[in-house]
């Protein structure tokens, strides 16, 4: 097999062939790195690289476990980068800020940790902005990470050069994290998969706040099988977690096929009135006859959406004063704007408003719980819009609506991300111009293993993840 053709492999497959030794760990690595190595300049998604001889000797030491016939882990020999917020012991991380330019951790962040222990090999760290700090992967540290299919736009964020690097082959599996939809923003925009976790699912160590339900960590991939895969090996209790959730991860290694007769869907083009772009809702609904052909019943629905947006303000505010209000004091020069304004946010907020938010989240909760009672999924857009222009910092208008925040242009995710729901991003197709649109697909409470078999479903009846980025031909 030639490097590229290794390198579009699935992570299912690769998997499989290393442990029947059709493939080494050794090819697999050097295929990737050699990917890395020629396609990584063009769109700057992976910033840190480990030492690639190292890595290589990584490598030879799975395939000598393999040899010896050890059982292993079910990511054993698959090269992986984290995101450049995840840290990683010994492997610099940045955070994408110039204050921790330099920083290398003494620890593995837990999802590091897991990930390791399943077999995979870690050669470098993904890109994203300043803290994670808005769906537009860029920094002072490292730059600008560019779209595949069109290296003129952006790839979103915050987990865009994770998102990158699998839609090139450098990389067959990526951890990612999400508050507002930074698992499944840079996902739509770049053609691959990518996984909102219900809180808890994917336990959070270190974190500033251990009980906090909003931020999630979760995989990345270029199908939904692989997403599976991975999860089946971060998924599960720690203690370190105090909202971990019990069930165990191998739970995600069990078949993804399923029967949809009769399953009954919301299709929800705008979130109560959301402005979005036509083109986006143009190539969703062109899918709405596959999720039919699957035997669901798709319903034009909505879920009653109110105070979403006020409560998703109040919980970011406050995680970042809570985060980096200590920064901003002592080097204000050197926080993004929109960090600031964020943590300002934060600093300005009462008590009575952050207690009437949780009042309005829970009312919330509670009013999409008895929705999704009639149906078990809600079908909606990812994006409110299309990849934009890479050097425009964010979205200001939509349809002619001005957005009042670097954050309003998400609100197709984060208004998910209030509810606590398993939502997952999973390529849905392409305008005319090339550029990919994924489609948002949410579950009920804690139905992570759901919502991956009816977007597995749609996946295998579709094939849109098949196509890949012209700057890998």
């Amino acid at each position: 097999m030639s490097n590229t053709e290794i390198c579009f492999l699935t992570a299912t497959e690769l998997v499989r062939r290393l442990r029947a030794k059709e493939l080494s760990v050794r090819e697999v690595m050097e295929a990737h790195l050699t990917q890395i190595e020629r396609v990584n300049p063009q769109v700057n998604a992976i910033v840190t690289r480990c030492d690639f001889g190292k890595v290589i000797d990584k490598a030879d030491a799975a395939d000598a476990v393999l040899a010896r016939g050890e059982d292993v882990g079910p990511l054993h020999g698959l090269p992986i980068a984290h995101k450049d917020l995840v840290e990683t012991k010994g492997i610099r991380t940045t955070y994408g800020s110039p204050l921790f330019k330099d920083f290398v951790p003494e620890h593995d962040a837990l999802i590091v940790e897991r990930l390791k222990k399943a077999g995979a090999i870690t050669i470098g760290k993904t890109n994203t902005p300043e803290f994670g700090a808005g769906s537009q992967t860029y920094n002072e540290v490292f730059g600008e990470t560019l779209n595949p299919y069109d290296t003129t736009k952006t790839c979103g964020g915050s987990s865009g050069g994770a998102a990158v690097a699998l839609a090139c082959g450098m990389i067959p599996i990526a951890d990612g994290s999400d508050m507002g939809g930074s698992l499944r923003n840079p996902a739509n925009f770049c053609n691959v998969v990518g996984f909102r976790t219900s809180p808890g699912r994917v336990p959070v160590w270190p974190a500033v706040l251990g009980w906090f339900p909003i931020s999630v960590e979760g995989p990345m991939a270029r199908t939904v099988q692989d997403a599976a895969l991975m999860l089946s090996a971060i998924a599960g209790a720690d203690r370190r977690a105090p909202i971990s959730i019990s069930e165990p991860g191998e739970m995600f290694s069990q078949s993804l096929e399923r029967d949809f007769s009769g399953v009954h869907i919301a299709w929800d083009r705008d979130l109560g009135g959301l402005p979005v772009d036509p083109q986006v809702t143009a190539t969703i609904d062109a899918q709405r006859a596959v999720f039919e052909s699957l035997g669901c019943v798709t319903v034009d629905d909505a879920p009653d959406f109110t105070d979403a947006d006020e409560v998703f303000k109040v919980w970011r505010a406050w995680r970042f004063e809570l985060a980096y209000s200590k920064l901003l004091e002592t080097h204000p020069d050197q926080i993004k704007d929109t960090v600031a304004w964020n943590i300002n946010a934060g600093m300005e907020l009462t008590g009575p408003q952050i207690g009437q938010a949780e009042i309005k989240r829970t009312a919330l909760y509670q009013r999409v719980r008895e929705f999704m009672e009639t149906y078990e999924y809600l079908v909606l857009p990812v994006n409110q819009t299309l990849p934009f222009d890479v050097k425009q910092r964010y979205i200001t208008e939509i349809n002619g609506m001005k957005m009042e925040t670097y954050i309003d242009w998400m609100r197709s995710c984060y208004y998910i991300s209030v509810l606590g729901l398993p939502a997952i991003s999973v390529p849905c197709g392409f305008t005319p111009d090339g550029l990919p649109v994924g489609v948002q697909i949410v579950g009920r409470h804690q139905d992570d293993l759901g919502v991956l078999q009816l977007a597995h479903a749609f996946e295998q009846a579709t094939g849109f993840w098949k196509q890949k980025p012209a700057v890998v031909e």
